[in-house]
């Protein structure tokens, strides 16, 4: 690993990874709100890890780019946004994506412990070879492509460092287990015939219709929710995993975890019956229809909706 060097928009090291810088003006965000971005800066650390100014601002762009995706928020909005970031662990993750020696060991050493234990909790057994994965793909050395980027270049700071390296594992331990059942279940006849049946899916003309409507109220309704609610509602209705599993990974009782997704989902199943009304002014009994096809509808994953590839 190398020292980084002064800041260079065409270094590849110190490009964003994410497809949401390719969508947002970064010179236009920091005259917008470069007061709030050089105080933050200065609060990061990041000087301490010889991160330029302009790639710290960068990531902080590209993080409100994916937050909104395409929308246009208010100036208080980005602010208050701005505001709850993890920046000193984006300014490590800059850092650290561009190969500094001194970011990296101070990473090992603050980060590494909590990595292997989180991956014996998720993985068991099994945790050591999951935590080295990641571990690969944190440096970016997994493959040898020359333009394989770091997994650091998708955190967006919206939690810390370390609950994200959290999530990132169980969605990876959760993709094998998935994969393995795949496989298994593709030799079984009545995998198949089950398949069959729900690509053919219900004739009813309006069910496409109600279940968009669904789609798109909930893609913005779970944006808006607080990182750690998003996180456990994944890990629950996305991926399957038990309240205890959960508990392993956000580090709560599964009691705590238990109230805290009954309380986010009422939550949302009250604001969505709202967007469904206000927004697309459904009735009453058109609510419930939107509602009763999307429940059914298997194409309409949580799992999907909060994807971390962390959106942190």
């Amino acid at each position: 690993m190398r020292r980084a060097e002064p800041f260079d928009q065409d270094r590849p090291e110190w490009r964003l990874g994410s497809r949401a810088i390719e969508t947002v003006n970064t010179a236009s965000f920091v005259e917008r709100h470069g007061a709030q971005l050089r105080r933050l800066y200065e609060s990061s650390g990041g000087a301490a890890w010889d991160v330029p100014r302009e790639a710290f601002f960068d990531a902080l762009a590209a993080s409100a780019a994916q937050r909104w995706q395409g929308d246009v928020p208010g100036d208080s909005d980005v602010r208050a946004y701005l505001a709850g970031l993890a920046v000193a662990d984006v300014a490590l993750a800059c850092a650290c994506r561009a190969g500094h020696d001194a970011a990296w060991e101070h990473f090992v050493r603050e980060f590494r412990p909590a990595l292997y234990a989180a991956a014996r909790a998720i993985a068991g057994d099994a945790g050591r070879e999951l935590a080295d994965s990641v571990y690969g793909d944190l440096f970016g050395t997994a493959t040898d492509r020359p333009d394989r980027r770091s997994l650091l270049a998708y955190y967006h700071g919206r939690s810390s460092l370390t609950t994200w390296l959290r999530a990132v594992m169980a969605r990876r331990h959760i993709d094998r287990m998935r994969e393995q059942a795949r496989v298994t279940s593709l030799d079984a006849p009545e995998a198949r015939v089950r398949e069959q049946a729900a690509a053919e899916g219900p004739a009813d003309p309006d069910r496409s219709w109600y279940v968009r409507l669904a789609q798109e109220s909930i893609d913005a309704l779970i944006g808006a929710l607080d990182p750690g609610d998003r996180l456990r509602l994944r890990l629950y209705y996305g991926e399957g995993l038990t309240l205890a599993q959960i508990g392993r990974v956000v580090q709560e009782h599964e009691a705590t975890v238990s109230r805290k997704l009954t309380r986010v989902r009422q939550a949302l199943r009250k604001d969505l019956e709202r967007v469904l009304r206000d927004r697309y002014g459904l009735q009453a009994q058109e609510v419930d229809a939107c509602l009763e096809h999307a429940s059914g509808a298997p194409e309409l994953h949580l799992s999907r909706l909060l994807s971390p590839g962390e959106k942190a």
